[in-house]
């Protein structure tokens, strides 16, 4: 996974589960979003 910003990793999981890209993806966009503390 490439390096993002707190917004640009939220931002890509709410892009990632609006448009349906895979439960992988959402998984580990989702785990990154819990280590780092934040709010999806």
């Amino acid at each position: 996974m490439r390096v993002m910003t707190n917004e640009q990793l939220v931002a890509a999981y709410r892009d990632a589960k609006k448009n349906d890209h895979g439960d992988n993806v959402v998984r580990l966009l989702k785990s990154e979003i819990r280590k780092r503390g934040l709010n999806p």
